[in-house]
């Protein structure tokens, strides 16, 4: 039964179109504390991931998956940058934040825009909570360029916040994400 289902896998993702995230292109990633105190913002363009899709009229089998590194956040202070490593996120043990899901909806809202709900899991600081997130896939020549916006509660990811440092970081925090995934090409293609 096993190999059964692997095989089964194995095609789905055999006959769906590959595509990586293209890290040569300016790619971002920025978490967005809005505090009473004090707004900050940490940003990367170190995300890294792939997307199987059949085609946007076709979502059976689509598949994704994306991380980011977070020992690479800038906030442009760098002792908030060791403290939000350190004390906050704990990237020595939880280096990595990743996202794993398929696209439930898609529709097109313009010649080359797609409106997408996702579902799917994230895993930050140890835990891994369903979720929903909405975004716009836009068709370009090399692939597709994904653009995407949604809050998280820290609390859900067990991020603990001193009481104290309540007035200086939210406990919600904002994500935006614009990243380019290009299209592979296998030789036999």
């Amino acid at each position: 039964m096993k190999r059964l289902i692997l095989f089964f896998l194995f095609v789905s993702v055999i006959v769906s179109q590959e595509y990586h995230v293209d890290k040569t292109k300016d790619n971002l990633v920025k978490f967005i504390s809005d505090a009473p105190l004090e707004d900050f913002e940490g940003v990367t363009n170190s995300i890294d991931g792939y997307m199987y899709l059949k085609s946007v009229e076709d979502l059976n089998d689509n598949q994704l998956y994306f991380e980011v590194d977070l020992t690479t956040l800038d906030t442009g202070i760098e002792l908030r940058n060791r403290h939000m490593r350190d004390n906050y996120l704990e990237t020595e043990k939880y280096r990595f934040t990743f996202f794993e899901g398929r696209i439930s909806r898609i529709e097109k809202t313009s010649e080359q825009k797609y409106s997408v709900e996702v579902n799917g899991t994230l895993f930050i600081h140890g835990v891994t909570n369903e979720i929903n997130v909405q975004g716009v896939l836009t068709s370009a020549d090399y692939g597709y360029l994904v653009e995407s916006e949604f809050t998280v509660a820290l609390s859900d990811y067990k991020i603990d916040i001193p009481q104290l440092m309540f007035m200086k970081i939210n406990e919600e925090m904002k994500l935006q994400l614009r990243f380019h995934l290009e299209k592979i090409v296998r030789p036999e293609e």
